[in-house]
């Protein structure tokens, strides 16, 4: 029997984004192929440690939010609440959403999209031990606190400083004690507390608030700026962690490329079939000499259908180009559309009726217009299906093979076994 409380991720995205100068609540806004809420959304479904999702929406937009929640098939939202005017409003109309049986409560910022969960497992982890839990990091600027005559009155400790993010996480017998205690309060709607962790410090000083380490990455899309950088920001790829290769015992691995596994061009498939054989996997590998051509969609289709199942499927990098469009020949551009761009969506078509786990699409080494052109429509492929795949659980990743095969290799190993999706991993700058 699970004796652990109910976690609830509560996503407050009440407010109207003035400062950001839209029409549309900012928390609407598409940065990265999706608005804005749907980034958070997407991280508290897949987080495995929330079993339920609340979201506090602007008032007039709540059928805009359950309409994503529909089309992006998250399962573990129960309830779309309208917000209040403030924060504090807000967050009291979600408490009062979440009923009497006591829980754990991650309260979020709705427009922290790029929220790693890493922090939700250790916000959890820590409600074990402590009712009260907020997200900080330390703070890299010196912080005056200015006279009224707009002079320096005091300069900080900056060692003792740190910045607080969301989520701000609670028990939830706690949570609405303070704020049962703020509402009672006559000042309070005089001088409100900033966030969640405020009302508790107020009202409540004798419980302390523990605090998890957040990210630097963990930014609040308040100004029109702050959409530019969080899109740079999802697009950075992410660290591949090293993961238990023993995990790929026993599953099914398919191996799609034009190359020869014995040839030059090929060595970036004969290593990972042989690296992934070492550690248990069951590999087919399929290329051209055995009539399966990339870009014809009906024999990779095919061969696909003979495999059956499988967990993983790689479309592996053969041979890159380089060089100046203008000299390219015409059989070149082909062959680098025929192999790359069309060969990437040919093989994810034809392996989606058949992956149990993921995709990944290498991307060969070169240089140019025509390399790099092919790069960036493998690139937007990834990260397109892996919004469309994600509901199904598939994960699809992109890896830039600059680096030796046998490095190339590992890193593929170690994408396969993760949890990351959407990712365009440059092994060259990642070093792994």
């Amino acid at each position: 029997m699970d004796s652990r409380l109910r976690s609830v991720g509560v996503l407050l995205a009440g407010g109207v984004g003035q400062r950001v100068g839209r029409d549309t609540p900012k928390q609407l806004i598409e940065v990265a192929g999706r608005t804005i809420i749907e980034h958070s959304l997407a991280v508290f479904e897949a987080a495995p440690e929330i079993d339920e999702i609340v979201v506090l929406m602007t008032p007039g937009y709540a059928d805009r939010v359950r309409e994503i929640v529909a089309r992006g098939g998250y399962r573990k939202v129960s309830k779309v609440v309208d917000g209040g005017s403030s924060r504090t409003e807000s967050t009291w109309r979600a408490l009062a959403a979440l009923g009497a049986e006591e829980c754990n409560v991650l309260l979020h910022d709705a427009v922290r999209p790029l929220l790693e969960p890493r922090i939700i497992t250790e916000c959890v982890r820590a409600l074990e031990i402590h009712e009260a839990v907020n997200v900080a990091i330390p703070s890299s600027d010196t912080v005056l606190v200015a006279t009224p005559e707009e002079s320096i009155g005091e300069v900080l400790d900056r060692s003792r400083l740190r910045r607080s993010q969301t989520p701000q996480c609670f028990r939830l017998s706690v949570i609405r004690e303070a704020y049962e205690r703020a509402m009672a309060d006559p000042g309070f709607a005089g001088l409100p507390a900033t966030d969640d962790c405020g009302v508790v410090l107020r009202y409540l000083p004798e419980v302390p608030i523990h605090l998890v380490q957040g990210s630097e990455r963990n930014i609040k899309v308040t100004h029109p700026a702050d959409l530019h950088i969080a899109e740079l920001l999802f697009r950075l790829p992410a660290p591949v962690p090293p993961g238990d290769r023993a995990a790929l015992a026993g599953q099914v691995i398919v191996l799609l490329g034009e190359a020869e596994p014995a040839g030059e061009a090929g060595r970036h498939g004969s290593e990972l079939a042989r690296e992934a054989a070492r550690h248990g996997a069951v590999v087919h590998v399929l290329t051209r000499a055995g009539g399966v051509r990339v870009e014809d969609f009906g024999s990779v289709a095919k061969a696909l259908d003979d495999v059956g199942g499988a967990d993983h499927v790689v479309l592996v990098a053969g041979g890159g180009h380089a060089g100046d469009l203008a000299r390219a020949s015409g059989e070149t551009v082909a062959d680098a559309v025929g192999t790359g761009h069309l060969g990437a969506l040919n093989v994810a078509r034809a392996a989606r009726p058949h992956l149990r786990g993921s995709l990944l699409l290498q991307v060969p080494p070169g240089s140019g217009a025509l390399h790099e052109s092919g790069a960036a429509a493998v690139a937007g492929l990834t990260r397109a299906l892996a919004r469309e795949w994600a509901s199904g659980g598939i994960r699809v990743n992109c890896l830039n093979t600059g680096a030796s095969p046998v490095v190339a290799a590992q890193t593929s190993l170690d994408i396969l076994i993760s949890d990351l999706s959407g990712q365009v991993i440059d092994a060259r700058v990642d070093g792994t």
